[in-house]
């Protein structure tokens, strides 16, 4: 067959059906095109889910419309399917409109391929989304008759107000700062703290010099960054921007450009993971603001199920308007047995000084001093401007992990020999896979002997962690190791294994604490990385402002 070249219009149709893919691919060709051209105000109207320039006008009907402000008039191009069809003189404000109908009428086979319009349209947002937040000194506006208008306002150089406007007001007051350099690769953005999180991972935004980017690695990467910090199935907030050497980076792995490629991509990841952690340590261990919303609506007053309210007529004991009187915890019976209780000090010796000494200011400790424990589980402690409700549980299986991987980098950890081995009988494929492993669990102090075909006897365990449930600690193990299937060793799964011991050897809920238990409790979540939330990603505490308080007794 012979070789014939394709014509123009051909050339430009295949082009566009590799960048063109669908509607929010012309849009973001569009916003692209005005950003270049300085544009400061982008304003975007949809029609059916949006059911560029040169590749879209190869596939759809494309008018362009522009007047310069020093100009009389304006001049008006029409393009339909790669031809152009007029140019003219036309009446129009100063700027550009560009018009985009029809899209695929040319190419009729990639129209099957489209979603439903609310799909299209939902896509034309995230692209709005992630350049609004790429250009926090443009003002974007998207409307249409297929949704309800979006706009965000210019922000300046303020880029975390223009986050905020995208991801929520409440990312301000959950984000922490990153800035951070290796050799010549710069990242900054903000991290969400770690119970500050979401069911998917459509709260990530990655930019690199300044290109909004879907990148694999960089995706993998902030999940990596926040491992054991939130829960299975959640997904941490973060907005990311990496700046490099463009020679470092090819931004042309996919025709759209949401992938990029790394010249060196260890080093990339290696910088984002670095930089979230060491954010999280510094300033990670705060809990969400959300949970102090969360506790106001479960207090609030007048609340009841529907199925508790009178269904004939007005009661006084049904009625939403009635006082609040509270049932439990809050009454004066109940709080009567707290007033022998003095205010406590971080510390756990008895004061010197023949005279109680006065109690230091709340204020000095963030988590403040314990007032009271409640449920045998919970500690309620007392700040400068609020209150604080702690699960001891927890707040303690978090500080007893941190321990553990903090001993873990430098030698083998302290065991505890017990008297009597235990010995627990499991499978015994269970058995061969732990005994694998029994030198890598002999670093964390967990010392295990076979016992038989089917039996596993535990002859000793970390010394930090106490009184250990080794039945259900070795239970549990086995269950993961068959899980994770590693023939080449637990070497990269230490810090999982250590965390599922702290679980098992941490104080249990249920148990009483004296006042100085609590406040040393309080004391060293204050100077642990990560204390605001377990090895499982469930906070550990939850802050209630004392202007919350008096919301809910009507005070503001």
């Amino acid at each position: 067959m012979a070789i014939r070249q394709l014509s123009e219009t051909l050339i430009n149709q295949i082009a566009a059906g590799e960048v063109i893919e669908r509607p929010a691919s012309a849009a973001k060709e569009l916003i692209e095109n005005a950003l270049d051209a300085g544009a400061t105000r982008i304003e975007i109207a949809t029609s059916g889910g949006g059911k560029a320039l040169p590749s879209i006008g190869s596939v759809a009907r494309l008018s362009i419309a522009s007047r310069r402000r020093d100009s009389a008039g304006g001049h008006e191009i029409a393009v339909i399917a790669g031809k152009i069809a007029h140019i003219r003189p036309a009446a129009a404000n100063p700027g550009t409109i560009v018009e985009v109908r029809d899209l695929f009428f040319a190419t009729p086979a990639r129209l099957k391929f489209l979603k439903t319009e609310k799909a299209e349209a939902g896509a034309i947002t995230e692209i709005v989304k992630r350049m609004a937040i790429a250009f926090p000194a443009v003002r974007f506006v998207l409307s249409g008759s297929d949704r309800t208008t979006l706009e965000f306002p210019a922000t300046g150089d303020d880029h975390l107000a223009r986050m905020a406007q995208v991801l929520g007001k409440e990312f301000r007051d959950n984000a922490i700062a990153l800035d951070a350099v290796r050799e010549e690769i710069s990242l900054t953005g903000f991290a969400g703290v770690p119970t500050f999180n979401r069911g998917n991972s459509a709260h990530q935004y990655a930019f690199v010099n300044g290109r909004p980017v879907q990148d694999k690695l960089i995706l993998s990467a902030i999940r990596g960054a926040y491992a054991e910090t939130i829960p299975s199935g959640r997904q941490p907030v973060a907005v990311l921007s990496i700046t490099l050497d463009p020679a470092l980076v090819d931004v042309n792995v996919h025709p759209a450009k949401s992938d990029v490629r790394f010249r060196d991509p260890g080093l990339v990841r290696g910088l984002i993971v670095g930089a979230i952690r060491e954010a999280l340590a510094r300033d990670g261990s705060r809990a969400a603001t959300t949970g102090a919303s969360d506790m106001l609506r479960a207090f609030r007053p007048g609340f009841q199920p529907n199925s508790q309210r009178t269904q004939g007529g007005w009661s006084a004991e049904t009625s939403p308007s009635r006082p609040f009187q509270p049932t439990t915890g809050f009454g004066e019976r109940p709080q009567a047995s707290f007033d022998a209780l003095s205010m406590p000090t971080a510390r756990a010796e008895p004061l010197l000084s023949p005279q109680p000494a006065a109690a230091e200011p709340a204020a000095r400790y963030p988590l403040g001093a314990a007032r009271a424990q409640i449920h045998a589980n919970y500690i309620v402690a007392q700040t400068e401007d609020g209150l604080v409700i702690v699960d001891q549980h927890a707040a303690h299986e978090r500080l007893v992990f941190e321990a553990m991987r903090k001993a873990l980098h430098s030698k083998r950890l302290a065991s505890q020999v017990l008297l009597i081995p235990e010995i627990i009988d499991i499978p015994e494929e269970d058995c061969d896979r732990l005994m694998q492993h029994a030198a890598e669990l002999s670093e964390l102090g967990l010392a295990i002997e076979r016992f038989g075909p089917g039996a596993i006897a535990v002859r000793e365990t970390p010394a930090m962690l106490g009184e250990v449930d080794a039945h259900g600690l070795i239970r549990q193990l086995a269950d993961e190791i068959a899980e994770w299937d590693t023939a080449s060793g637990l070497s990269a799964k230490l810090e999982y294994v250590a965390a599922t011991m702290a679980c098992h050897g941490s104080v249990r809920s249920g148990r009483r604490l004296r006042p100085e238990e609590m406040n040393a409790l309080l004391r060293e979540m204050e100077v642990t990385p990560g204390s605001g939330q377990c090895n499982h990603g469930r906070p550990t505490y939850i802050e209630l402002k004392l202007s919350d308080i008096e919301r809910l007794f009507g005070r503001s």
